[in-house]
């Protein structure tokens, strides 16, 4: 749904986390605030090669 403006770019997980906009995951834990997303399918690879964790308010549930 959106991106945190903390994240940094000099890392790529800004870019990263940009492919992601708009594309459906599947969730696969929560911790307080935050969501586990697999998303190896942005890189061509398994979902569950990649994930990552994102706080739920930059997330929307399907």
């Amino acid at each position: 749904m959106a991106i945190p403006d903390s994240l940094p770019e000099y890392t790529g997980t800004r870019t990263f986390f940009t492919r992601c906009l708009g594309r459906h995951f599947p969730t696969v834990d929560l911790k307080g605030e935050l969501v586990e997303l697999e998303v190896g399918e942005v890189v061509e690879e398994s979902s569950y090669m990649h994930s990552i964790w994102i706080e739920r308010e930059y997330v929307r549930r399907v």
